[in-house]
């Protein structure tokens, strides 16, 4: 049995935060460990499920919060609709790499301008286009492209060249998606079968979450797995932050000067003390898959909230206010990946893949 369960920041799962603000009874406000915690804990996205050393059904009876999400849930892509209209559109930005400890890498030699090179200049970070559509009719479909520029020396808008385009499809028979549950709201988390240089078998597990607060202000988290005979392992991250410039276009409009994003890889990483503690969620939602009649895209449903211990095993905080963690057990993965505002709030993304490369909650 497998499932994918969110906690979302308001009642009515909308993402519409409430700022009510809970306090842990269990720390003390000054606690070292948690530092967060001397205002109440957050309220938070969280696309979660069990403990990856358990099945499903072995989860659900060693944990009282998961026997609620075990539970049979509906069979319907109702909302699709609402969530075709919210990702769609031109979502353009900055996107970097960083290694499994949270480094940045630098970009290629090769795209980097002789200007740069000559005064020592780093760089990091890609300007970026991501034309996402999404059908609100019809076979659900998911689509999407991801538009690397070659960096520029000042504006230079109309100078902007592709370096590469990687086009991405869900829920048709060109997908190569092999699981995807989504939110109204736009956010969503996706599992990717890829295929490496040399052969190598990889996992893109991708976590997209929408600023609670501004639905046109979003964040791509994709966790990079590499399965091998021995295991998986963390090989690396790629972070995408990006706002809402128009309706769909397929990339033919560049936000050039105009873009209101900027390069973050080499910005402050979150400080630790800020994730590690405890978390308590308001509302959940669930979705699952692995049963082989369940459809490969699912729509998260109503759940039990649940409460959440973090520590820093597997945790690697970034720039932008976002934090992943990534843990292996019995060649299951737990993979995780949050995003913190003010006041000790969060939303996070968690979900959990089998040895088979599949999603599994």
């Amino acid at each position: 049995m497998a499932l994918l369960s969110a906690n979302l920041l308001s009642p009515n799962k909308t993402l519409i935060p409430s700022l009510d603000l809970l306090r842990n009874p269990n720390l003390s406000p000054i606690s070292p460990l948690n530092p967060l915690l001397s205002s109440p804990p957050p309220k938070r996205l969280v696309v979660s499920a069990s403990s990856s050393s358990f099945s499903a059904a072995a989860a659900a009876s060693a944990d009282p919060d998961l026997q609620e999400i075990t539970k049979p849930f509906p069979q319907t892509l109702s909302n699709w609709g609402e969530f075709a209209r919210r990702v769609s559109g031109e979502w353009d930005g900055f996107g970097a790499e960083f290694t499994p400890e949270g480094n940045p890498i630098e970009l290629p030699e090769s795209v980097v301008p002789e200007a740069f090179r000559e005064w020592g200049v780093e760089v990091f970070d890609w300007q970026t286009q991501c034309p996402t559509l999404a059908s609100e009719s019809g076979d659900p479909v998911l689509c999407y492209k991801l538009i690397k520029l070659l960096p520029t020396v000042g504006c230079e808008a109309d100078a902007a060249t592709r370096h590469s385009v990687e086009e991405r499809i869900a829920g048709s028979s060109e997908g190569r998606v092999s699981a995807l549950g989504f939110d109204p709201s736009g956010s969503y988390v996706a599992a990717w079968p890829v295929d490496g240089q040399g052969g190598k078998k990889l996992l893109e597990v991708e976590h997209c979450l929408v600023d609670p607060a501004n639905k046109e202000v979003r964040v791509r988290v994709i966790q990079v797995t590499a399965v091998e005979e021995e295991g998986m392992r963390l090989e690396a991250i790629r972070v995408f932050s990006e706002q809402w410039y128009g309706p769909f276009r397929n990339g033919e409009q560049l936000g050039g000067c105009a873009i209101r994003e900027s390069g973050f890889a080499s910005s402050s990483a979150l400080r630790v003390s800020d994730v590690v503690g405890v978390w308590q969620g308001i509302t959940s939602s669930v979705a699952r898959f692995g049963a082989e009649q369940m459809e490969i895209l699912q729509e998260l449903f109503p759940s039990k909230p649940r409460k959440i211990v973090r520590d820093q095993l597997g945790l690697v905080t970034l720039p932008k206010q976002l934090w992943c963690s990534f843990k292996v057990d019995d060649g299951e993965i737990t993979g995780e990946v949050g995003w913190l505002f003010d006041h000790g709030r969060a939303i996070t993304s968690r979900c959990l893949v089998s040895k088979d490369r599949k999603l599994k909650a």
